[in-house]
């Protein structure tokens, strides 16, 4: 028995090797489609408990790393597996330092080990005024143990961004390239969502669609704006 989503809103092919699909639905939130498979088969959706850790056996390594920052934490993500959905390297130099100097906030840089990544982690050391701590390459594992010890996330379209909302973090996502409406962090205020696809006015776009170029619309300013609304948000 293979069960899969119906065909207009499966990809890749995906609904040719399943027997059974789920009912025809409008696109919706990827999150409400997995959802979905619950409703199929009777099983309730709440409560939702992710359960991703960090686990008893790691709390020791989060503790020695997070010992010599003291202040509030905020993890960047360097960058995606597709460099269309990156930020722009100047930009986060430009907004590190600023949530340094002005925020009062620790930075850590977080993501993998592609050419860009360290390229980014590179310029960051040699131009930040307050470099972040790099902690490229750390591994599934010990991000989880930093993204859960951090108090905000920054990121683009990519999995750590999906993972810290997992772990019940803040996150101001960076969006141009896809929809956040269909891929956008999920039950996050909507309010620190920097979303450069939509154009001023137009209703959320549930589509597969791609708009490139957009990524470059979004200014410091724009992500400064979203951490000045979360930290109103802390003090309440």
């Amino acid at each position: 028995m293979k069960v899969g989503l119906d065909p207009a809103r499966a990809r890749e092919f995906n609904w040719i090797v399943n027997n059974h699909h789920l009912p025809k639905r409008p696109i919706n939130h990827v999150q409400e489609h997995f959802l979905e498979f619950l409703d199929y088969l009777e099983i309730p959706r709440e409560p939702i408990e992710w359960n991703l850790g960090p686990w008893p056996a790691e709390r020791s390594w989060q503790e020695e790393f997070f010992r010599p920052i003291r202040r509030p934490r905020v993890a960047l993500v360097a960058g995606t597996s597709n460099p269309k959905k990156d930020w722009i390297p100047e930009r986060w130099v430009e907004l590190n330092d600023h949530l340094q100097r002005d925020c009062g906030l620790a930075t850590v840089l977080v993501g993998a080990i592609t050419a860009r990544e360290v390229s980014l982690g590179q310029k960051m050391a040699a131009a930040c005024q307050h470099p972040p701590v790099n902690a490229l390459g750390s591994g599934l594992r010990r991000l989880v143990s930093i993204l859960e010890g951090c108090d905000l996330v920054i990121s683009p379209d990519t999995g750590p961004l999906h993972l810290a909302g997992a772990l019940g973090k803040s996150v101001i996502g960076l969006y141009g390239y896809n929809s956040p409406a269909r891929v956008g962090p999920w039950r996050q205020d909507p309010r620190l969502l920097v979303d450069a696809f939509h154009d001023p006015g137009e209703p959320p776009q549930m589509t597969f669609d791609h708009r490139p170029g957009r990524m470059e619309k979004i200014s410091v300013m724009d992500v400064i704006h979203r951490v000045q609304i979360w930290s109103a948000n802390q003090k309440r």
